[in-house]
């Protein structure tokens, strides 16, 4: 089994005796820092957000929670006292290594703009306040930048993305045509969950193919959400919302695969992949609708790595027969693995044998060293969030991936395991055995994440897929008949007065 190289954890050693310094070590509120895209008039988001790094009196990062009671403190207000705004503005998120994530969500715009104080104690931070210059806008407001690269530039979208590269590879061109001629027949039949989108001037039309389109409803939100804040490409392609990635035709044949739209992919299919719709509604929902998002599970990470129960931990549904198989295991390696099924449906006649677990709130599932990532029906759509906590990943090797696996390295941001979990026990006795660098590879995969995995990401990444789709459709989208416009639901906040003369780029 590979083992790091001490010299690979000096860096990391250096770093815990430099930065966190003596326990009682204070916070100085000028040196800490505060940086992030919340702090961008031009970054439209559902929640936005920013961090906070304290810093102590000799300008030494701390890389663990201050002491006593948490001093930050974050008001925002309008900078008119005429413009009333609704903000709602939760205590920052502690991540628990001396970093805090601020949150806030607009529920009306601003004209004149933000004033953000940041405050330790009764004292400014860093170069507190921040002025937004307006104006800035809302969720709901359907304000679209007009200039795609400018909005790029603003919310820092990444250069490239290999993914997308990838999954491009197969389709230099895109033949809108036969894509209508064949998609219906070998996909849309009584069983399918294909859903037909045309965007057109902004605009998002829709049919559905198939009995098991009801998830359509998130493809609806986040293409409506993207749409409000960008000028989108003329498109017309299809959505895959059933589970598993369809399109199996290699290059190579005649005739050759369909650009098919999935939020899963597979090694053995040509599907093009998006974030799955689980991230895109927890953050389209973050603070409103949902527990868990890629911005709360920050904050709720568990006790601290030394405190952790030194046990691999699993819950799950029975959706694969591997996770039975941990339910086997954990019987008889209590000391080492906490595993249990929550609910049966694949494998009914299995509950009376394994037993049927109690439901636990997910962050409590970080009370635990080690993390177990098995498949469901597809790739597990936990794995994001497992990887923004301070948990080892022990991943279960698989043909399946979501649209960020490819960043991610075994060893360096997780633990590999078997497919048929054969040397789970053996990678969680390595674990205990080198807590040092099971610490490391937890936290390596979770700052990983925490870049991956930022929400103004997710939408860089929506608009990426479908822009490198346009500059490859060979003929015009149409409003195809059974179409119909994809309309933002009832709101009385999705109607604002859209200011056309954004913030220059120097301010933003």
């Amino acid at each position: 089994m590979p083992r790091l190289p001490r010299a690979a954890l000096l860096p990391l050693q250096l770093a815990l005796l430099v930065g966190a310094g003596a326990p009682e070590a204070s916070v100085s509120a000028p040196r800490s820092l505060v940086w992030g895209p919340g702090l961008r008039p031009g970054v439209v988001l559902p929640v936005r957000y920013f961090y906070l790094q304290a810093v102590d009196s000799e300008g030494l990062n701390l890389t663990r929670s201050p002491p006593g009671q948490t001093l930050f403190k974050v008001v925002i207000k309008s900078l008119s006292p005429k413009e009333l705004v609704r903000i709602h503005v939760p205590k920052p998120l502690d991540r628990n290594d001396g970093t805090f994530l601020v949150r806030y969500r607009m529920y009306e715009t601003v004209s004149e703009g933000l004033k953000i104080e940041v405050l330790y104690g009764d004292e400014h931070v860093a170069q507190s306040p921040y002025i937004l210059k307006g104006p800035v806008y809302h969720e709901y407001c359907e304000c679209p930048e007009e200039d795609p690269q400018a909005w790029q530039k603003t919310l820092s979208c990444p250069a490239k993305e290999p993914q997308i590269a990838k999954d491009f590879t197969s389709f230099p061109s895109i033949n809108l045509q036969q894509m209508l001629n064949e998609v219906p027949k070998r996909f849309g039949d009584e069983r399918g969950a294909i859903v037909h989108y045309t965007i057109l001037n902004n605009h998002i039309y829709r049919r559905s193919l198939g009995k098991y389109t009801d998830f359509k409803m998130f493809s609806d939100e986040i293409l409506l959400s993207l749409a409000r804040k960008v000028l989108l490409p003329d498109i017309e392609f299809y959505i895959n919302l059933g589970d598993w990635p369809l399109e199996h035709r290699k290059v190579n044949e005649t005739p050759g695969p369909l650009p098919i739209i999935s939020w899963c992919g597979s090694l053995d299919s040509r599907d093009i992949i998006l974030p799955t719709y689980d991230i895109s509604h927890s953050t389209l929902e973050a603070m409103r609708g949902v527990t868990n998002d890629l911005l709360s599970i920050q904050g709720n990470t568990g006790p601290s790595w030394i405190n952790k129960t030194e046990k691999a931990f699993f819950r799950g549904r029975d959706s694969r027969e591997e996770r039975l198989q941990l339910v086997q295991m954990s019987k008889e390696n209590p000391e080492l693995l906490d595993a249990g099924i929550t609910g049966y449906f694949f494998f009914q006649e299995k509950e009376k044998e394994l037993g049927k677990a109690k439901l636990i709130g997910f962050f409590d599932f970080f009370k635990y060293k080690y993390q177990v990532n098995v498949d469901g029906t597809v790739a597990a759509y936990r794995y994001p969030y497992l990887m923004l906590g301070d948990s080892l990943v022990l991943k279960q090797d698989s043909t399946y991936y979501e649209h960020f696996y490819m960043a991610l390295k075994p060893w360096k941001h997780y633990v590999p395991i078997k497919r048929n979990l054969s040397d789970l026990l053996e990678k969680i006795k390595w674990a205990k055995e080198n807590d040092e660098e099971a610490k490391k590879i937890a936290k390596e995969g979770q700052l990983s994440a925490r870049d991956l995995l930022q929400p103004h990401r997710l939408y860089c990444y929506y608009y990426r897929v479908f822009r490198e789709y346009a500059e490859r459709q060979s003929s015009k989208p149409e409003i195809r008949d059974g179409m119909e416009l994809v309309a933002q639901p009832g709101d009385d906040t999705s109607v604002c007065q859209c200011h056309r003369e954004r913030p220059s780029r120097e301010e933003l």
